[in-house]
């Protein structure tokens, strides 16, 4: 009888059918695998519309974008914005899923909801219209009035002394931003 023998080029022959049919067997994904897999890379609208209410400066295709490269992580995008870092703007070939077509055409884009608050504006809220009529004496009060404990052990007088910086906070702001504006038409 002969000898047989197993030369080398056989040898890798056998291994790389070996290495391609474990490949096909095991590691092939299936249809469902593959339908999730698509899902991961598409970001959800729910998540798109949160992230935009909450930082309304970012166009929505660099939230989806972002959504898509971190996996859907609205926390992760969130952090990128709260941190200072700007998201990345997506290439040119990024085409994001549009929402599903209504029925009936429109030439106007839908409206965004807006949530509309029972009081306006701070001003109104605090009931400030009053106060803010007034000339602006609080420097020349605070100069006058010696100065009070920073901290009272008294609930009511800490929160009366608390209410009062948050209503000079807020009639501060707002002569400020109408100093700015008066600036503005001047120019």
């Amino acid at each position: 009888m002969a000898e047989q023998t197993l030369n080398l080029p056989s040898l890798f022959l056998a291994l790389a059918v070996l290495a391609i049919s474990v490949r096909y067997f095991f590691f092939t994904p299936s249809s469902s695998s593959t339908q999730a897999a698509s899902d991961r890379n598409t970001a959800d609208p729910a998540h798109i519309e949160q992230i935009a209410q909450m930082f309304p400066q970012l166009s929505r295709r660099d939230i989806q974008w972002d959504l898509q490269r971190n996996g859907g992580s609205v926390q992760a995008t969130t952090e990128r914005v709260l941190s200072g870092r700007s998201l990345e703007r997506p290439p040119p070939s990024f085409q994001p899923l549009q929402p599903a077509v209504s029925s009936s055409p429109s030439t106007s884009p839908p409206a965004r909801p807006r949530y509309k608050s029972s009081h306006p504006d701070l001003i109104t809220r605090y009931n400030l219209k009053s106060r803010l009529s007034q000339p602006d004496i609080t420097r020349q009060d605070e100069a006058e009035q010696p100065k009070t404990p920073v901290w009272s052990q008294n609930k009511a007088e800490r929160q009366a002394l608390l209410q009062k910086r948050r209503e000079d906070m807020v009639l501060a702001a707002r002569r400020k931003l109408e100093e700015r504006e008066r600036e503005k038409v001047g120019k």
